[in-house]
């Protein structure tokens, strides 16, 4: 059962145990439960519906970035299948044509700056 299912039945046990508690009551004493009792049945239903509400609003914010993940990979192999691998064969000679002893050279300054001059 998920968290959401588990809180609105929470809430809806509470609920009922509270009206029934005070129901019986006030037919055998003619009163109601205690202030606390009372206060702890709302108390629980009321954070139980959040908690519902929550994780409801936490399904679907997991649902829509599940679609949009999905969007995005089905976009980004469609663009690649569009282009293909155009540079793969240039970057694979550049590095055979130079072999192990390629090094990579850093870029020069572009200029001075103001605490050079």
């Amino acid at each position: 059962m998920t968290l959401k299912w588990m809180a609105v039945v929470i809430a809806t046990v509470s609920l009922t145990l509270g009206v029934t508690g005070n129901v019986v009551t006030l037919a055998v004493n003619g009163g109601q439960l205690p202030l606390l009792v009372n206060l702890l049945a709302l108390t629980c239903a009321g954070t139980a519906v959040v908690l519902a509400v929550v994780a409801e609003l936490h399904d679907r914010l997991d649902n829509r970035v599940s679609a949009l993940t999905d969007f995005l990979v089905g976009r980004l192999k469609e663009i690649e299948d569009r282009t293909g691998d155009r540079n793969s064969g240039f970057v694979e000679g550049y590095l055979l044509s130079h072999g192990q002893e390629a090094a990579v050279v850093p870029f020069g300054r572009r200029g001075r700056g103001a605490a050079e001059r």
